[in-house]
């Protein structure tokens, strides 16, 4: 972890379990009166701890109700591949992670999409877009655990 006090590890904590507290209760968390709450915040955005603050929202709800952990070999590893493979994938919103692996794959996607139909036309698109050599589709059939928290250390050490 970068070198965070442990004020700012309370600030940053509170502010992944809701970035909607207003900043009395998130100074009052980390011991501290609104003002230097509200600098060190800034200082977090500024230095790049803090990336966003956004809502969460529940996927089936928004009618992307299936997942998919797509694995992808590359038919080659050059520079022009990877350029033409980025902008493929930054241009299809429901790919909504890309992982460059180490091993046997050698980039992971999450796939958010309506149907097995909405999959299979996110496939198509993506093949045809950019040369690949394997593609592994891992239909999630529960989320059993989901979070965006990483679990930063509060304690005073």
């Amino acid at each position: 972890m970068t070198d965070l006090d442990l004020i700012d590890r309370k600030i940053v904590a509170e502010l992944m379990r809701d970035a909607t507290m207003p900043i009395a209760q998130i100074a009052d968390k980390a011991g501290l009166s609104q003002t230097p709450a509200w600098k060190r915040i800034q200082k977090l955005e500024t230095s790049g701890v803090l990336t966003a603050r956004v809502a969460l929202a529940d996927p089936a709800k928004l009618g992307f109700g299936l997942t998919v952990f797509v694995g992808i070999e590359a038919p080659d590893h050059s520079s022009d591949w990877r350029e033409a493979f980025a902008r493929a994938v930054e241009g299809i919103p429901e790919i909504m992670e890309v992982y460059r692996m180490a091993g046997e794959l050698d980039y992971l996607l999450r796939v958010s999409v309506s149907d097995m139909a909405a999959y299979v036309a996110l496939y198509k698109r993506l093949t045809d877009t950019v040369p690949i050599k394997n593609v592994t589709s891992h239909f999630a059939m529960e989320r059993m655990k989901y979070t965006t928290a990483y679990p930063v250390d509060t304690r005073n050490r």
